[in-house]
């Protein structure tokens, strides 16, 4: 990738990573000031609730590739590989239970 695409890219990541920490914190002090006050529909709760786990992933990741997106290949490649096992134990739970089922 040339500089000027990656200092474009970095825009993009950087304006993303705000979007998405902004909504984030939204949800986040909604779901605890619900807590206390319960004024949101149950179906709302669920929603904000699994969005809160998926947000902070996606935002996890989006800041990790604005920062690394200037770093040389090895250090991108290192944040790549802890995102996906970020990302498959996230989504499939029982994956870590196997894994060390397999190594004990």
């Amino acid at each position: 990738m040339g500089k000027e695409f990656r200092e474009k890219l970095e825009k993009v990541f950087d304006v993303l990573g705000e979007i998405i920490a902004f909504v984030a914190a939204v949800v986040w002090a909604l779901v605890i000031i619900n807590q206390t006050w319960s004024f949101l529909p149950d179906i709302v709760v669920s929603i904000f609730n699994i969005a809160k786990a998926w947000l902070l992933l996606v935002l996890v990741g989006v800041v990790g590739l604005e920062a690394t997106i200037k770093r040389n290949f090895f250090i991108r490649l290192l944040f790549y590989i802890i995102l996906a096992v970020l990302v498959i134990f996230h989504c499939f739970p029982a994956t870590y239970e196997y894994l060390i089922g397999l190594a004990g």
